[in-house]
């Protein structure tokens, strides 16, 4: 198989998921490369707000927005683990960069920033991540399991939660209920 590239891609999970963690999930590629793949599912919110969350580690939130953002289930993968999706990258510790303007930031002081109001100016706040071994994704993608479409800043950052899929979906030029899990053949 030829050797792809999906970082800063969606990943759009096919009606065969249904029954699977990432049933009517999009996830968003931070980093795919040989070793395997690494994402953060975008549209699945917990009724936990990042508020109450940074309060949780001994924070005191100063933005009152933060209340009404939740915090997302990222993936399967450390669930009691925090991850930041950001915009602009910045200089955090442990943070990966999936294109010029987009990180990933796995680490306390960006959580700090964001109560403080010192933070990036948007963020998704996470709990796990979604991960593939080497291969994994490119063996799914092989079997039908997902669709991918390059990333947009403006699905992951200003729409809501219940748009995201959607508005991906609208990227291809095709509506989630008219997917099947028959793979075509010419």
């Amino acid at each position: 198989m030829q050797a792809i590239n999906l970082t800063d891609h969606f990943l759009i999970a096919m009606p065969r998921l249904e029954d699977s963690f990432f049933a009517k999930t999009l996830t968003y590629i931070c980093e795919h490369n040989e070793q395997g793949a690494l994402g953060l599912v975008v549209n699945r919110p917990t009724d936990l707000s990042v508020e109450k969350l940074l309060t949780q580690l001994g924070m005191s939130p100063q933005d009152p927005a933060l209340s009404n953002l939740s915090v997302l289930l990222g993936g399967p993968v450390q669930v009691d683990n925090g991850f930041v999706l950001h915009e602009p990258v910045g200089a955090w510790r442990f943070t990966l960069s999936s294109n010029v303007t987009t990180g990933l930031t796995a680490s306390i002081d960006i959580l700090q920033a964001v109560a403080d109001c010192q933070g990036p100016k948007k963020i998704l706040v996470a709990l796990g991540y979604s991960g593939w071994a080497a291969g994994q994704l490119e063996q799914e993608l092989a079997q039908n399991a997902w669709l991918t479409v390059p990333a947009q800043s403006r699905i992951l950052f200003e729409l809501s939660f219940e748009e995201r899929l959607p508005a991906a979906m609208k990227l291809l030029g095709i509506d989630f209920f008219n997917l099947s899990n028959e793979i075509g053949h010419a």
